[in-house]
C-alpha cells in the first residue's frame, strides 16, 4: 500500500506551491484537494524523498481511509492524529526555508512554523515529516511539537545563513577569507578560475604554484566550505567535524589538467544530495580515455591529510573546521577494491 502518491497534481489534486531549493537539488511540492493537504519533498525526476500531511478539511475518519490512499490522493489523517479532528480551513499564504544543506525543507504558513521535512526523512523506512497539526507518530507525519527541541536549532541556523549569503559582500568576503589561509598555507596564488557557473554553491579553483621546498603545484576549491555537506549526519555522530569541505590535488603536470577533477566534484555533494569524506572514491564521469591525469585511471580517492602533502589545516567557517580531502588517481581495479 502507498502511503504517499508521487507529487504530480492529477486526480483532482491542485499543487499550490513548487518551490526549489537553491542547489536546483530538491522541490517543495505542496498539494491539495477538497479534503486534505500535504507536502513532498522531490528530486528533480520526481522521485519523493520525504512527505508530510498538513492538514484536514473535513471531519477525520476514524481510521485511515484506504480507498482514498489507494487512489492516489492526500491522505486524510486518522481522527486521533490531528489536532483539529473537525477539520480545518485551506492553507493560508505559504513561504519555505530551505536548510543549509538544501536537503531539508521549513515550510510556513502565514509566517508560522506548519512543518518541517528533513533530510533524514524517509518514505520506505515510515519516516515522514513533522506537521504542526500531527499528534503523536503516524506514517503520515509526526507531531512538530515533540520534535520542535531539535529542529529548532537547525531552522535558526538556516534563518542565519540564507540572511548572511544574500547579504551584500558574503561571498567577496568569505572568497578573501579562505585565499588568505591559503596564502600562509601555500604561498601566493597564481590563476583563479570560476569552476560554479550561475548555480550555487559559488566555487572557484585556487593555483598555487611550486613554493619554498615545494616543487609540484596545489590547487584547491575556494567555497565548498561556504555551506554544509547533505546527508552528513545520516552517517556521522559528530557532523559538525566532517560537514565543510574543500578539494585539492597535487601535480607536476599542467595545472588546467588537474584542475577539471575539481570542476567535476566542487558543486557534487549539494547538486547530487549526498558527501564526501576521507576514504570516499568517486569514478570518472566519462570515458577513460579522457581522465584528465592520464587514461590509465578510473576516478579519484580522497584522502584527509596525506603524508608528504602540505598542512592545510587552520580554518574554520561556521563555528566548524573543514577539512581538506585530497584527490589521488586510482585504476578501476583500486575503484573496485574500495567500494
Amino acid at each position: 500500500m502507498a502511503i504517499f502518491r508521487s507529487a504530480s497534481g492529477e486526480g483532482g489534486t491542485e499543487v499550490v506551491l513548487a518551490v526549489g531549493n537553491p542547489y536546483g537539488s530538491r522541490t517543495l511540492v505542496v498539494e491539495r484537494d477538497e479534503d486534505s493537504s500535504v507536502a513532498y519533498l522531490c528530486s528533480p525526476d520526481g522521485t519523493v524523498h520525504g512527505a508530510v500531511w498538513l492538514a484536514n478539511h473535513r471531519p477525520a475518519p476514524p481510521v485511515v481511509d484506504l480507498a482514498r490512499v489507494n487512489a492516489g490522493l492526500p491522505p486524510l489523517m486518522p481522527r486521533a492524529g490531528t489536532l483539529h479532528p473537525e477539520g480545518r480551513r485551506p492553507l493560508g499564504q505559504l513561504g519555505t526555508l530551505w536548510f543549509e544543506e538544501g536537503d531539508g525543507v521549513a515550510l510556513y504558513e502565514d509566517d508560522d512554523l506548519l512543518a518541517v521535512i528533513p533530510g533524514w526523512a524517509d518514505m520506505n523506512r515510515s519516516m515522514p515529516g513533522y506537521a504542526r497539526d500531527a499528534v503523536g507518530e503516524s506514517p503520515f507525519a509526526w507531531a512538530l511539537s515533540e520534535a520542535l527541541e531539535g529542529l529548532r536549532p537547525r531552522i535558526s541556523n538556516a534563518e542565519s545563513y540564507w540572511r548572511w549569503r544574500h547579504g551584500e559582500g558574503a561571498w567577496p568576503s568569505f572568497q578573501q577569507f579562505v585565499m588568505g589561509h591559503l596564502d600562509r598555507a601555500l604561498g601566493p596564488a597564481g590563476r583563479y578560475w570560476d569552476a560554479g557557473g550561475e548555480r550555487l554553491p559559488t566555487v572557484g579553483i585556487t593555483e598555487r604554484p611550486p613554493h619554498q621546498d615545494r616543487d609540484f603545484t596545489v590547487l584547491s576549491t575556494v567555497g565548498m566550505s561556504c555551506q554544509r555537506m547533505p546527508t552528513v549526519e545520516q552517517w556521522i555522530d559528530k557532523p559538525g567535524a566532517y560537514a565543510r569541505i574543500e578539494l585539492a590535488v597535487a601535480t607536476r603536470e599542467d595545472p588546467k589538467d588537474a584542475a577539471l577533477l575539481l570542476v567535476w566534484l566542487s558543486q557534487y555533494p549539494w547538486h547530487s544530495v549526498t558527501w564526501l569524506g576521507h576514504g570516499h572514491t568517486a569514478k570518472w564521469y566519462h570515458e577513460p580515455a579522457t581522465f584528465p591525469l592520464g587514461s590509465e585511471y578510473s576516478g579519484v580517492l580522497l584522502v584527509n591529510s596525506p603524508p608528504h602533502m602540505p598542512n592545510m589545516s587552520g580554518f574554520a567557517f561556521g563555528g566548524e573546521a573543514v577539512r581538506w580531502l585530497w584527490l589521488t588517481p586510482v585504476t578501476a581495479e583500486a575503484l573496485e577494491a574500495h567500494r
